[in-house]
């Protein structure tokens, strides 16, 4: 059991941990989650003993092995498989000790060992995972040096599961993974047999691959038994139950109050307000809920709607070098109100689809055709490198609004998310997440009419990944997604295309029949067993798969709009029960009581409309 007791620990003056305490059981996989900054990479350096806490202490089991993803990406001549089984060290050691050992007792011990280890199964086993995370047999064999540095974070992490250390912890490992990536590492993880802690905002990593959520917020840790979804839910119990207990508490503190304000200078009935004040003494107030809102994302829509298509191609070809396609014979149409998502491993031409739809790269051939005044707003991870370090938040919009008055400036820096001193923080000084919101709001300022986000929830905590699908959800314009995040996908894109072997292909089914692809063609990739596939099933496989999803997609677009109503109404109705709960409301501002009050009529009714949307949509899926 890895046990965290008592533990304070201060970075920079800052109190990150604060008396937390957690006990983690043997062989759990644990899935630890907080808001950006809140400590969940110190707590990691303290676990791995890399920091001294200030206070507590950390225990480990003696023989436990604590294995952590490498900060830094490896490098090298050396091939990726021969980098990868280095991070077995015992089986490496043993190996070495076997060349140069005579005393045959030894070498008998060293093969027993060697055998217990399954050494000899090693290269089948790391290859294996280097398949899983996108590496062909080829690539395997290549030097790491070859690779670029998000590959190579990927080559860490395979060294990192192939070690299978007593401890695994690992710090948000899907940044640098595709979906396919994604999906394979998801349920690599839902078997690890041992003790793993992983930092992930992806909630569907967290829903499947974890049996346990380790929260951490306000400083304390608590672990939670279930996936993400268990623990969202019990937390908003909670936070409820905290509210009706402080409100009772409250009510409980001014009667008290009361008396003793009225009878204390009174000699007969001083001693019952002597009674009365020590009761308002031992009345311990409720754990204040700290509740760090997140600023809703806007991404405005354009003031025309353009007749449709907005985009056609006509047997396109397009790449980056004259006669070398990356993609040929593209045939598609993209009209106003499309939700798009991208599926293909990384290097299959994902991101040039994507320049060419954006107006970034010309085609060799064929006919593409855009309508008139078309804009589009592309958001692309690598463009956080392109924002002026040294500029705020404000100097990048002022740039884009050079003569409008500075009140306008500033509320549209609001809007995107800066407001007050934060609008002139300089972008060096921004969090990741920080930095993605405000390339989001430039990205997208104006108005466009196609909105592309290329990985847009890599340095966005869950919260904010759920302010973005919300976003993405109003948005009246087209949508095309490239991302990791599955639940991102299934919330937002009603349509997948498959970008494959040169072509771009409408994918008939959905994420589940995706991941099942994936799965099986990333096992039969690392055993070697691809089996010969009957043309005929393959086909009515896709006939089934096509008439499911297109029965569905409309149904489940409803469910997922009513569950964005459902966050949102709710949220508005805690502020409002938070403002009623000020018990000199109605005394102090009887108007704006009343007004308050209807305004919660108003939307605990629509919240009831949004919930029976919910149901009779999801009913409807049920059926289908």
């Amino acid at each position: 059991m890895l046990v965290i007791d008592n533990l304070t620990v201060r970075v920079a003056g800052r109190v990150l941990l604060d008396s937390a305490s957690a006990r983690i059981p043997a062989g759990a996989r644990v899935g630890l989650v907080g808001r950006n900054g809140a400590g969940k990479t110190t707590l990691f350096n303290a676990i791995a003993g890399d920091i001294a806490p200030e206070h507590g202490d950390i225990q480990v089991p003696r023989r436990w092995r604590i294995g952590r993803l490498a900060q830094e990406a490896p490098g090298g001549p050396e091939s990726l498989l021969a980098i990868v089984l280095k991070a077995g060290t015992e089986r490496t050691q043993l190996l070495a000790e076997a060349e140069i050992a005579d005393d045959p007792h030894r070498i008998a011990e060293i093969q027993s060992r060697l055998a217990d280890i399954g050494a000899h199964m090693a290269p089948a086993r790391a290859a294996a995972i280097l398949s899983g995370l996108g590496f062909s047999t080829a690539d395997q064999r290549r030097a790491c040096a070859e690779f670029s540095g998000g590959w190579r974070m990927r080559v860490a992490l395979a060294a990192a599961l192939f070690a299978e250390p007593d401890l695994l912890l690992l710090d948000e490992p899907t940044n640098y993974l595709d979906l396919e990536g994604t999906l394979w590492l998801q349920d690599h993880l839902a078997r690890y047999a041992r003790t793993m802690i992983v930092i992930s905002h992806d909630r569907d990593l967290l829903d499947n691959a974890v049996g346990y959520i380790l929260s951490l917020e306000s400083c304390k840790l608590a672990l939670h038994r279930g996936g993400y979804s268990a623990f969202e839910r019990q937390r908003r119990e909670r936070q409820a139950l905290d509210l009706k207990l402080a409100k009772k508490q409250e009510a409980r503190r001014k009667h008290l109050q009361s008396f003793v304000d009225r009878f204390r200078a009174k000699a007969t009935k001083a001693r019952q307000a002597q009674s009365r004040l020590k009761m308002l003494a031992k009345l311990e107030p409720i754990a204040s809920l700290v509740t760090e809102d997140v600023r809703p994302i806007e991404i405005p829509a354009p003031e025309k709607v353009l007749s449709p298509p907005i985009v056609a191609m006509d047997q396109v070809s397009v790449g980056y070098a004259p006669g070398q396609p990356v993609l040929s014979r593209l045939t598609l149409r993209i009209d106003n109100d499309d939700r798009i998502a991208l599926l293909g491993a990384n290097g299959n031409g994902k991101s040039t689809l994507v320049k060419l739809i954006a107006g970034r790269l010309a085609p060799f051939q064929g006919i593409i055709v855009r309508a008139d005044k078309l804009r589009v707003g592309y958001f692309a991870q690598h463009q956080l490198d392109e924002l002026d370090a040294k500029a705020s938040a404000y100097d990048h919009v002022r740039t884009l609004m050079p003569d409008a008055p500075e009140t306008n400036v500033r509320a549209r820096v609001g809007a995107i998310g800066f407001s007050g001193a934060s609008a002139d923080t300089k972008v060096e000084s921004l969090s990741g997440g920080e930095k993605a919101r405000l390339l989001l709001g430039l990205a997208t300022f104006g108005g466009v009419h196609i909105a592309i986000f290329d990985e847009p929830t890599n340095h966005l905590d869950i919260d904010s990944r759920a302010a973005l699908i919300e976003a993405i959800n109003d948005y009246p314009g087209a949508v095309i997604l490239v991302s990791h995040d599955r639940h991102l996908l299934e919330a937002c894109a009603d349509r997948l295309w498959l970008v494959q072997n040169d072509r771009v292909t409408p994918f008939d089914g959905d994420l589940d029949d995706y991941r099942r692809l994936v799965l099986t063609e990333r096992d039969e990739q690392g055993s070697g067993r691809r089996e010969h596939r009957r043309k005929s099933d393959r086909a009515q496989a896709r006939r089934l798969a096509a008439e499911k999803r297109a029965e569905t997609a409309p149904l489940r677009r409803r469910v997922s709009l009513a569950e964005a109503d459902i966050a949102r109404l709710a949220a508005q109705l805690e502020k409002i029960d938070a403002a009623l709960a000020q018990g000199d409301l109605f005394a102090r501002e009887p108007a704006k009581a009343a007004a308050l009050a209807k305004a919660r009529t108003d939307t605990a009714a629509a919240l009831a409309m949004a919930e029976e949307e919910w149901l009779a949509a999801s009913a409807a899926i049920e059926g289908a």
